[in-house]
């Protein structure tokens, strides 16, 4: 029996491992670097071991540190979450060979998966449907759009879309230097691009008495740089014959491996619903398991341990009742192409949360979004009778949550949950790609919203009220994110505050932490949250500005190219230089952050005259990476 388990992992998905443990009575560990030393994760184990450094390839991703942590710390067991070493066959012995329990499949199920080349070729001997590979030195026009993927990765990494023949070389190149760098192995590939087609996986639990469970369906469609943002379960309308086949080839590609343990079979359905096309098995937990747990009454994680006690499953698995949707709540600017955000998080809280609404979070009150790790803030989980009744619920959780801190992509997921494609089911991996300058202008009420800061504001340093007429009180906000500046007006009265370019509005009481209006016979309630110059005012942020702008303030010099988010970086474009002619728009150099890379485009077209960017540097937002100088024939 396992009786103290660490967890070879951080964030979200440790206290949600922990969480299973505490239920089972089973102790726990925990592991954490120099930029988690305060976390969440942390504060919850029953016991902590430091892995000195920051960067995950000098802690999470060290094996020998893991097991020596889990060695000192008496525990029993590994549990390895997902991502870092979750689907590495080489820490998984390592783990078996120090006398520890590894919570999940054999090494070899996982070494003959974790190459996705590898993996096509067995899945194909064992029947399972898949698309054709395509020969990129061959590829010609017929063959457009193609995806180039690299083989032993995942999370949109090495990933790139091509439609263009003259534009594979280049992308070629850059998928495969990425994929080196986030894997250690340039191998990339290259298959058919199916246009409107949606992303289905089958979540699978096999025993080691042969008991192979399909626990249903769940669609990922929704993604954003490859990445999934909501995912439901079961994947709704899927026809009955389509359903059976996805579940039979998953249950078929677990046996072709001698799988144990939990894991997902990754497929794609074509946008006529038929044929489906495998993808990749991951040999883990998935991030949107809960889902599958709400539909089917089950806790995976606790199935988990018991699996890898060597305990049988029952001959098939419970009924699924009901929908579950689930939405990744993000520190990121969706209008910023998902620049990922830091900072403090302030307050995270969520309405309804219980039995129908789940939340799963690494995160509290006064811990740091650092820019070292994945920006997953919170995976908030709707369950319910039907699907319609699911994504309202969902909506409105998110949309009335208190997410007080950095910029997260709280809008975005609302915006998306009552989209029409969305609520009638009809989405695809496009979605984002064809909606999302409707889904990220700016919100409505963003200056009633400034007026309530304001007001809230002025209830906290009231003035004496004039029995003259005079100028009225006047105060600036900044929206966040949008960057738009409102300035509010109003007059303290005998009648009380009387805002000024609000007709209609009238001030019913005003304090620092809540204002109520009524607008046209309306009543509403504003709460009101400050921390320093940040301003929530219920879903809207702004910050406070001073009321004259500076003087002294410059703008940046025209050719500057500034860091966009904090962050490392990790290559720079071929023939990037001091003396280099760069065009406007072309890639200069690659940052990672938060597990993703992003691309830093030429302010302009020009000369570069300085680069300050060298591959491991490390940088913060606003820092200056390069100055491209135009020449008077360019600027013309």
């Amino acid at each position: 029996m396992v009786t103290s388990v660490l967890v070879a992992n951080r964030g979200e998905i440790a206290c949600r491992v922990f969480r299973t443990c505490r239920e089972l009575g089973v102790a726990t560990v925990a592991v954490y670097s120099d930029a988690d030393a305060g976390t969440l994760h942390v504060r919850e184990a029953d016991a902590a071991v430091r892995l000195p450094g920051t960067a995950p390839r000098d802690t999470y991703l060290r094996g020998e540190a893991v097991v020596a942590a889990a060695l000192a710390a008496g525990a029993d067991a590994v549990h390895p979450g997902y991502g870092f070493l979750s689907e590495n066959a080489a820490f998984a012995r390592r783990v078996r060979a120090a006398g520890l329990v590894w919570i999940g499949p054999p090494p070899e199920a996982i070494e003959a998966m974790a190459s996705k080349t590898r993996a096509k070729a067995l899945m194909a001997a064992a029947g399972v449907p898949l698309l054709a590979a395509v020969d990129p030195a061959a590829a010609g026009a017929a063959d457009m759009p193609l995806i180039l993927k690299a083989a032993a990765g995942g999370g949109g990494r090495g990933m790139r879309i091509v439609r263009e023949p003259r534009l594979l070389a280049a992308e070629l190149a850059s998928a495969r230097a990425e994929a080196e760098a986030a894997f250690g192995d340039g191998e990339v590939f290259a298959e058919p691009f199916l246009e409107g087609a949606r992303h289905v996986e089958v979540q699978l639990l096999a025993d080691t008495h042969g008991t192979v469970w399909e626990l249903g369906t769940r669609d990922c469609s929704l993604q954003r740089r490859h990445q999934k943002v909501i995912e439901e379960a079961p994947a709704p309308g899927l026809a009955e014959d389509v359903r059976k086949t996805l579940c039979r080839a998953a249950t078929d590609a677990a046996r072709a491996i001698g799988y144990v343990g939990a894991g997902t079979v990754e497929f794609l359905v074509p946008a006529d619903g038929r044929r489906p096309c495998f993808l990749e098995m991951n040999t883990r937990l998935q991030v949107e398991h809960p889902v599958t747990e709400r539909v089917y009454g089950v806790d995976l994680v606790a199935l988990q341990i018991r699996l890898a006690e060597g305990a049988p499953l029952p001959p098939g698995p419970p009924p699924a009742r009901g929908h579950a949707v689930e939405a990744r709540l993000y520190a990121e600017d969706p209008a910023r192409d998902f620049a990922p955000q830091t900072g403090v998080v302030r307050a995270l809280g969520f309405p309804g949360e219980g039995s129908t609404l789940r939340v799963d979070t690494g995160y509290a009150a006064g811990d740091t979004v650092s820019p070292h790790y994945d920006a997953l803030l919170a995976k908030v989980v709707a369950w319910a009778p039907s699907r319609a009744e699911a994504v309202r619920k969902l909506a409105h959780a998110l949309e009335n949550a208190r997410v007080h801190g950095p910029v997260t992509n709280r809008d975005l997921l609302v915006r998306t949950l009552r989209h029409p494609e969305f609520t009638d089911a009809r989405t695809d991996t496009g979605f984002y790609a064809r909606h999302l300058p409707e889904l990220t202008v700016p919100r409505e009420g963003e200056r009633l919203a400034a007026l309530v800061a304001a007001l809230a504001d002025a209830s906290r340093h009231p003035g004496a009220w004039r029995n003259v007429p005079s100028q009225p009180q006047s105060k600036r906000y900044r929206t966040e994110p949008g960057g738009t500046e409102h300035e509010v007006r109003y007059r303290c009265t005998r009648q009380g505050l009387v805002p000024e370019g609000f007709p209609g509005v009238r001030v019913l009481s005003a304090a620092p932490d809540r204002v109520v209006l009524e607008t046209g016979g309306v009543r509403r309630t504003h709460p009101v949250a400050v921390y320093g110059t940040r301003v929530h005012v219920g879903p809207h942020a702004l910050t406070a500005l001073p009321r004259f702008p500076d003087a002294t303030a410059r703008d940046t010099d025209p050719g500057s190219l500034l860091a966009p988010m904090p962050g490392t970086v990790v290559r720079l474009a071929e023939g990037v230089a001091v003396g280099a002619v760069v065009t406007a728009g072309a890639p200069l150099l690659w940052l990672e952050a938060m597990k993703m890379e992003h691309r830093v485009v030429a302010p302009a077209s020009g000369t570069l005259t300085a680069l300050h960017a060298a591959p491991g540097r490390q940088v913060e937002t606003g820092e200056l990476l390069a100055v491209v100088t135009e020449t008077e024939e360019e600027s013309a």
